[in-house]
């Protein structure tokens, strides 16, 4: 399903660098010591940015790659699925404005974890959920959280989003980049007619984020 829409919706001029800069800053500052990354999957990458974004402390957050075994993978291999990478996005933050912790019911509330084939239209591992830690505070206090949803006896299946340790984030195309910015329109086309919002409010009820308009 979603090759068919993205070769429609990505038929256009390329969005700016300005993710990729933002990400080259957020990586010179973290080196610093001064931001925080985290690394979240949840479906389509274009769709995970945007709640990610509206948070106060965010300081950008880029579309990319993770998990697989090909060097630099394009989005062409990693859509075949035959690269072992899925769709990622990584949220560069400043701990003194928003911590680890605030991120992870941002990151629940915008997939389906009872989904384990993939994400609403989208299909096949390249399009799981899942948290990638990069540190041991980060892997305690997403598997907290995610026994906290479990427990919570909300669902009566079982939360498979895996909890894995982080390796290499290969940044995607930058026509990838804010998309929803860049292409609003193509952007709510493609959400609705993959049937994200309409899940999500299934899934979370009262909880669920708000649609896209």
């Amino acid at each position: 399903m979603k090759s068919l829409l993205v070769a429609l919706l990505i038929a256009l001029p390329l969005a700016s660098g300005a993710a990729q800069a933002a990400d080259t800053e957020g990586k010179a500052e973290a080196a610093e010591g001064t931001v925080a990354s985290a690394i979240f999957a949840g479906g389509c990458f274009w769709c995970m940015e945007h709640p990610f974004d509206e948070l106060d402390g965010v300081i950008s957050t880029t579309s990319g790659y993770i998990g697989g075994n090909t060097p630099s993978p394009t989005y062409s291999q990693v859509s075949s699925g035959t690269t072992g990478h899925t769709e990622a996005v990584k949220v560069v933050y400043d701990p003194a404005k928003i911590s680890y912790e605030q991120l992870l019911p941002v990151f629940w509330r915008n997939v389906d974890p009872l989904d384990g084939g993939g994400q609403f239209c989208d299909r096949g591992d390249q399009y799981r959920t899942g948290v990638f830690y990069e540190n041991e505070e980060q892997r305690q206090l997403a598997e907290q959280s995610k026994q906290e949803l479990v427990a919570s006896g909300r669902f009566d299946k079982p939360v498979v989003t895996e909890i894995t340790e982080a390796s290499e984030f290969f940044p995607a195309e930058d026509y990838h980049q804010d998309y929803y910015k860049v292409n609003p329109v193509r952007y709510k086309f493609y959400r609705y007619r993959c049937g994200r919002d309409q899940r999500l409010q299934e899934v979370w009820g009262d909880e669920a984020p708000k649609a896209a308009g």
